[in-house]
């Protein structure tokens, strides 16, 4: 179900926790919608570049504040948004997530039934990876708020949540209880779920998403934001462009016709798919502009499918884009016999290709990996409008340049999140309290694995 009614804001003064918030994606898309946020984030590079970027952060575990300061958030926060971490789940990680969907499922009913934290905790430890459990917070997060003095037991009004299409079927298992079971005050919600394709949301980038968006009892019925841009199918592409081989198109110079970069669409009154050239190829802030016409060689398969991995144009969308951005080959070419590589995607240029505003202080160690993991903003930006009634965002706000925190603002900002102006302290989280299992631990692949 897509969004077709008339506006009607639900909330008057909505306020985002953002759960997992990384750099700070799903924040940037409620500053372009003048929505104040907090985010809870516990890796410090991600911190480093949400405090140069102004947003207000607190460096810390999820778990932990939900089971030690959940009171210490402020009582006004009415929506309750995030993208656990994906590596379990998503096809590039080793999987222990996908082969645990069933526990998951139970944990899901156990929490809506009412058994203690301290029992759960107790049986998430057997779990092979235990970022696995993460997918459960938003779920716990929801009931604490019904239990929170500071709150007034209070629940939230609007959950919004992303993650990569594989865990679709839990989203929907969260939709079944939110809706028949209810948290364990009682409190219902109406939920809708699906897998959405970031470029549809003219996003310059093939990325599919599973999508929780849920409202509480009374607020009316939720929907999905309604696409603004065609799907791009690289099949149709190819086709149309004469070539036999996955995401390659043989004339370069040819510019598309609208009808082309629409290619795998016929709805009337949607745009074409954004391509890298239309986000790179002007001069803005500090980028200087990509106007030399390129080629991207992906190692990573696109929307999650090993299958789609290969060549693309300037003229078509990215690749969905992981921490292995840095790692594209980019090829310049001045016509069709004279190739070069040329200069690989500046961090500012792979932040763009995600939505990101020009100039965004990306901060810290690990950049690449901040910026595959962050939630698109113009996408996030689509949902929270779907959710809170909100007119459909103007993708302009997010095509002009960043205006980072000046020193002071960072500093108090860095006070605020990790208890002091320029460093962190013993209450900010360390890295190796969450880190993958030991690859002793991991599922394995291949021929030794299946002779065992």
């Amino acid at each position: 179900m897509t969004s077709t009614a008339s506006h009607k804001h639900i909330l008057d003064q909505p306020f985002v926790l953002d759960l997992f918030a990384g750099p700070g994606g799903l924040d940037v898309a409620g500053h372009s919608l003048d929505i104040p946020s907090l985010g809870i984030e516990w890796d410090r590079s991600a911190c480093l570049t949400r405090y140069a970027a102004g947003l207000d952060t607190l460096h810390a575990d999820v778990s932990a504040i939900r089971r030690d300061a959940f009171e210490t958030l402020p009582p006004e926060i009415n929506v309750l948004a995030g993208g656990p971490p994906c590596q379990t789940y998503s096809v590039a990680g080793h999987g222990a997530g996908r082969q645990a969907l069933d526990r998951v499922k139970e944990y899901i009913e156990r929490l809506m039934g009412g058994d203690s934290d301290q029992e759960i905790d107790e049986d998430l430890k057997t779990l092979t990876d235990p970022r696995t459990a993460l997918v459960l917070e938003p779920l716990r997060y929801a009931i604490q708020a019904t239990r929170s003095p500071n709150r007034e037991n209070r629940p939230y009004d609007v959950i919004v949540l992303e993650q990569v299409p594989a865990v679709a079927p839990l989203w929907k298992h969260y939709a079944k209880v939110l809706e028949e079971t209810g948290l364990p005050d009682g409190t219902k919600y109406k939920v809708v779920v699906d897998v959405l394709d970031t470029e549809t949301y003219g996003v310059p980038q093939t990325r599919s998403r599973a999508v929780l968006i849920a409202r509480r009892e009374g607020l009316g019925e939720p929907s999905l934001p309604s696409p603004t841009h065609h799907s791009y199918e690289a099949k149709e592409w190819n086709r149309k462009r004469g070539s036999s081989e996955p995401d390659q198109a043989p004339d370069q110079n040819h510019q598309p016709t609208l009808d082309e970069a629409a290619a795998s669409g016929s709805d009337e009154g949607l745009l074409p798919w954004r391509s890298m050239r239309d986000a790179l190829a002007h001069p803005v802030g500090s980028h200087p502009g990509r106007v030399t016409p390129f080629l991207v060689r992906s190692n990573y398969g696109s929307s999650g499918h090993p299958g789609r991995r290969g060549v693309r144009t300037d003229q078509q969308p990215a690749t969905t884009v992981t921490g292995r951005i840095s790692r594209f080959v980019v090829f310049e070419h001045l016509d069709e016999n004279i190739v070069y590589e040329g200069p690989r995607f500046s961090m500012n240029e792979a932040g763009m290709l995600q939505s990101f505003p020009p100039d965004y202080p990306w901060s810290g160690t690990a950049q690449a990996q901040q910026v595959g993991n962050a939630v698109p903003p113009l996408f996030g930006a689509h949902l929270l409008s779907a959710a809170l009634g909100l007119p459909v965002p103007d993708p302009e706000v997010l095509r002009k340049p960043w205006q980072p925190a000046t020193d002071e603002q960072r500093a108090k900002l860095r006070s605020n999140g990790c208890g002091a102006a320029d460093a962190c302290t013993d209450r900010c989280p360390q890295a190796k309290d969450q880190v993958p299992p030991p690859s002793s631990l991991r599922p394995r692949k291949g021929k030794k694995a299946a002779a065992k």
